[in-house]
């Protein structure tokens, strides 16, 4: 009884901690931005651990001026056009050819696959750098650790709203296994029933808000796509960079794929969980910033269709 008339002092404090939120509401305002400061400074904290953890884990090797005088060459007339400090140039083996930025505009890294250095001309390469340095300008890789920020917080007040039940409900099952004498079984109480109904709400949540941002991160590529043939001047160059790592890679489905660059999905319901667009509609998109006809009926020889 002492257990069980704890948990039950806990449930309505609680219970009445929120009814009295509800009868003196905060200014909304003042609300809104205290969730926008949370966001933001768990934002900023997961992007810079993000960062540092993503190089780490990562076996790299800098990319010297001497080694690629071209390429830096290139990266930093890039640069000079686009609002982002020279990255750091770093290159791996991701097993798989492919690139990947992390960082923002004045403290950036970017890493290629060694592979791509087989695969691809100058040009090409220059097209990825681009596309690479859209993403760090644009600050995608913070805007989408602070869209998961949000989710988390989202999910985090969904459970602490209904935190006083879960409580009074474990407060049940506990008081019972003490009425049963066994204290210390492990039961699948009316505390787990509910928490895992709250549980399935959440789920349902967050998937809303992931389809939401995997349309949000298709779009990105696009914006990415755009600004690499604007700044580069050869829209052609990256298409058929896309191709070539299209035709030499598999989907890599861990944590880093939304850096990664990804073949197409074969079906409508996964394109809509892939987090880059199908290849066509890129290279269709590229074709259509390409300068004249000619290049265009070119690069149509490459697409993935031709090539099968």
């Amino acid at each position: 009884m002492s257990i069980f008339a704890v948990y039950t002092a806990a449930a309505v404090g609680g219970v009445f901690l929120l009814q009295w939120v509800v009868a003196n509401p905060p200014n909304p305002f003042f609300l809104f931005g205290v969730f926008v400061s949370v966001a933001l400074l768990g934002g900023y904290v997961g992007y810079k651990r993000g960062v540092v953890q993503t190089v780490a884990s990562i076996d790299t090797l800098r990319v010297t001026p001497e080694r690629a005088p071209e390429l830096y060459r290139r990266l930093e007339r890039l640069c000079l056009r686009m609002d982002v400090s020279q990255p750091t140039l770093l290159v791996a083996d991701f097993e798989l050819p492919n690139a990947l930025s992390v960082g923002g505009p004045r403290e950036g890294a970017i890493i290629l696959d060694r592979g791509l250095f087989e695969i691809l001309t100058i040009d090409e390469l220059e097209g990825i750098l681009a596309h690479e340095l859209a993403h760090i300008e644009r600050l995608d890789t913070f805007v989408n650790t602070l869209a998961i920020t949000v989710a988390r917080l989202v999910a985090s007040l969904v459970f602490i709203v209904f935190a006083p039940f879960i409580i009074f409900l474990a407060g049940i099952d506990r008081a019972t296994a003490w009425f049963d004498g066994r204290p210390g079984t492990e039961r699948f109480g009316l505390a787990d029933v509910f928490q895992q109904t709250v549980g399935i709400l959440v789920v349902i949540l967050l998937s809303v808000l992931t389809v939401l941002f995997l349309a949000h991160s298709r779009r990105q590529e696009f914006a990415a796509d755009r600004r690499a043939a604007e700044v580069s001047g050869r829209p052609l160059a990256l298409a058929r960079a896309l191709v070539k790592i299209h035709h030499a890679s598999e989907p890599r489905r861990n944590l880093r794929s939304l850096l990664y660059i990804h073949r197409d999905t074969e079906n409508e319901p996964s394109r809509w969980l892939s987090t880059h667009p199908p290849l066509d509609d890129r290279v269709d998109k590229l074709v259509e910033l390409s300068e004249g006809q000619r290049g265009g009926q070119k690069l149509r020889q490459l697409r993935p269709e031709t090539m099968r």
